[in-house]
């Protein structure tokens, strides 16, 4: 079987902007986004990027593709995209560039309530507590 593999892209977004955005700040919300996508299609997700502010040229993003590992990225919005690199639009024509296939999910996003937002600060400020998110 041929699969198509997919990089996720997350936007990894400070926990201070939590009430301003969470959908940003909810990297895990982001990548089961990208998953569901990819699923849908038939695709693999072999890799998770979680990005802020990566210049589009950057090897880290690339390394994948050139090893033959990746064939496509995968972002869940434009607003993600934007956030996760400096230019989203450099990207993109990298892609194009180098006949790499650039996706946005376009699903609904989470509803965020107060409860779901403190699920997810509780989560990302307390990784070295051993506080596995469940």
């Amino acid at each position: 079987m041929n699969d198509v593999r997919v990089a996720a892209i997350a936007s990894l977004t400070p926990l201070e902007e939590l009430d301003l955005d969470p959908f940003l700040v909810d990297t895990r919300s982001q990548h089961a986004m990208c998953e569901r996508w990819a699923a849908g299609r038939g695709y693999v997700v072999r890799r998770e990027l979680l990005l802020y502010d990566m210049r589009p040229d950057h090897r880290v993003l690339w390394a994948d593709v050139e090893s033959g590992a990746v064939d496509l990225f995968v972002a869940p919005n434009a607003r993600v995209l934007d956030r996760a690199l400096t230019s989203a639009r450099d990207f993109t024509a990298e892609c194009a560039r180098r006949g790499v296939r650039l996706e946005t999910a376009g699903l609904d996003e989470p509803a965020y309530d107060a409860a779901m937002k403190a699920h997810v600060h509780r989560r990302l400020s307390m990784p070295t507590a051993g506080y596995d998110g469940c």
